[in-house]
């Protein structure tokens, strides 16, 4: 290569490359999306994700057909306040998908000694939130392209009984 085809070349790969350096510089969307990723991979190491995903119009029913059938595997099947998982998706944040807990029971499960299960409003399920953050897709001041934006958000991961306060 001669040094015209360099120069052509670096003028053709700096775009991209301001992009990935630093992301307050406006990018194409392929140069964002791979931004995004190595963000995502370097700095906000995103958890992993629950394979197994409900529907999320499904109604949300309290499982207590469950506790009768002894002994359940996964922790959020034994909880007494149990939880499934849903798909959130926002076309705007990267990671675009993600899974979000979804209380089942506005109560909690108990198992009397004599094997009767019931759903007891004494208690409540309540909502345990982590805090995770996300690349927001931001369009450019001069609207060509779009930047980066780390932006934290409540993400439900599971359900905890606790006592009713009113």
């Amino acid at each position: 290569m001669d040094m015209k085809q360099v120069f052509i070349l670096v003028l053709l790969l700096a775009p991209a490359w301001t992009c990935m350096v630093n992301s307050d510089r406006c990018c194409d969307e392929d140069a964002l999306l791979r931004t995004a990723k190595r963000k995502l991979e370097s700095r906000y190491p995103q958890p992993r994700e629950v394979p197994s995903v409900a529907d999320a119009g499904a109604p949300a029913t309290c499982p207590l057909e469950l506790y009768q059938k002894m002994p359940l595997l996964d922790v959020k099947d034994r909880s007494i306040s149990p939880w499934r998982y849903v798909t959130v998706t926002n076309p705007d944040h990267f990671p675009h998908t993600y899974v979000e807990a979804q209380c089942l029971c506005q109560g909690c499960i108990l198992v009397h000694e004599n094997g009767s299960v019931v759903e007891s409003h004494d208690y409540n399920s309540a909502v345990i939130e982590q805090t995770r953050v996300f690349l927001k897709r931001v369009p450019c001041p001069n609207g060509e392209g779009y930047q980066l934006m780390p932006v934290s958000q409540q993400v439900a991961v599971g359900c905890t009984c606790a006592r009713y306060t009113s």
